[in-house]
């Protein structure tokens, strides 16, 4: 929550906006004195609105909040150039959601690592009525996603399957595998 910021200087000081007889008045003057400290900090915020709302440049604060506007909620607990990155491209990530390639990204940025897919559907084209569709016939549409990750918990799996989730359409079915990292020999 934003507040009041000790020693922040006012843009605009209210005793100026007066006329000329009252700038003697000591009353009035400490009165609009503490007005100005109390609102230098909304002025400055609102002087600074496209700095504020960027997610380049925005307040922590901020961040999460505009962060909620496009849907990007990423994990406080990630540093905050991740964070900033997950906001930043919210927009591009939506535009590409259930597909593979959103799929892929969307891993990559939750987890640092790419993602193998494995899926039944695929696109086809015909000018002919009741062609043949891609996969097996019959089969519902399904995609299995596995991660490699340095060190597989429960907490990680959960992650993985709540991102799947999210990511691919309703329609769709999905298995998610959280491995450990094959061997280097």
């Amino acid at each position: 929550m934003r507040g009041t910021v000790e020693g922040l200087p006012t843009p605009h000081p209210l005793i100026y906006q007066l006329p000329a007889v009252y700038l003697g008045e000591d009353f009035i003057q400490r009165f609009l004195g503490a007005l100005d400290d109390v609102l230098a900090p909304v002025l400055l915020t609102v002087d600074n609105l496209p700095a504020h709302l960027d997610p380049r440049t925005a307040p922590e604060d901020f961040l999460a909040w505009t962060g909620q506007w496009v849907a990007a909620d990423p994990s406080p607990d990630r540093p905050a150039g991740q964070r900033r990155a997950a906001v930043l491209g919210a927009m591009e990530r939506h535009r590409r959601r259930g597909t593979r390639g959103g799929l892929v990204e969307a891993v990559r940025q939750e987890f640092g690592t790419d993602a193998e897919i494995e899926e039944t559907g695929g696109t086809s084209w015909s000018e002919t009525a009741r062609s043949t569709l891609p996969g097996p016939p019959g089969a519902a549409p399904r995609v299995t996603v596995r991660v490699r990750v340095a060190d597989p918990d429960a907490a990680g799996a959960e992650r993985l399957r709540r991102l799947v989730a999210g990511e691919v359409p309703a329609h769709v079915g999905y298995d998610t595998e959280l491995l450990p990292l094959k061997d280097a020999s």
